[in-house]
């Protein structure tokens, strides 16, 4: 599951060994008005075919996949560049939360790419600018507005069993300092999952297995 705004291209580097594993990619789709994000869960749960099924999400696909592990067996549940708990939510967005100025976030400028990736990577690259239009192609003002509500409203307080936390150090979304038992990725940002590739690609698979 892929973090806000983004499609499964970001995943478009991770290759693993296609004789144990089968990948597959979930896409995020409009919500319905007042959805709670367990409802959401439940539906995107109806997309999922398979048994002995690991879940992988990304920033907000990492929250999205604990929810789902709520309602479906899972084998092993992986949050990459995410949180775990309420409590690992950085200053800002708990701030954000007892203030209401999430509500003022101008997410009506959602065309504008700089934005949008500035919201969704917590990084504004004019390089990758390019990047940024192909990897962001949720921007539907109603989804963006619910989604950062979902975020700054997360009441989790424990986290799930079997849930593999992966983090990079230099994650300035969420930062390191709020992020407790996971394991630490060596100058990996909030967009690891697509310049740290490599990582992913050696340690995935034995992750999954053990």
């Amino acid at each position: 599951m892929p973090g806000m705004a983004a499609n499964p291209s970001i995943f478009q580097y991770i290759k693993l060994p296609e004789d144990e594993f089968e990948m597959f990619f979930l896409e995020w789709f409009v919500p319905e008005k007042e959805e709670t994000l367990a409802a959401y869960a439940m539906r995107m749960t109806k997309k999922i075919k398979h048994d002995n099924i690991v879940l992988i999400g990304v920033s907000f696909g990492g929250i999205l996949v604990q929810e789902m592990a709520k309602i479906i067996s899972v084998r092993k549940l992986f949050v990459i560049s995410s949180v775990k708990t309420r409590f690992e939510l950085p200053r800002r967005m708990k701030l954000a939360k007892a203030t209401k100025l999430y509500k003022l976030l101008p997410t009506s400028l959602v065309n504008n790419i700089e934005v949008l990736s500035k919201f969704a990577f917590g990084d504004l690259a004019t390089k990758r600018l390019e990047l940024y239009e192909q990897y962001l192609s949720m921007r539907d003002k109603f989804y963006l507005d619910w989604s950062i509500e979902q975020i700054i409203n997360w009441t989790q307080e424990e986290p799930l069993p079997n849930t593999i936390h992966i983090h990079g150090d230099k994650d300035m979304v969420f930062p390191m300092q709020h992020i407790e038992n996971c394991i630490v990725v060596k100058g990996g940002t909030h967009i690891m999952i697509i310049n740290k590739y490599k990582w992913f690609n050696k340690n995935l698979p034995k992750l999954i297995n053990e």
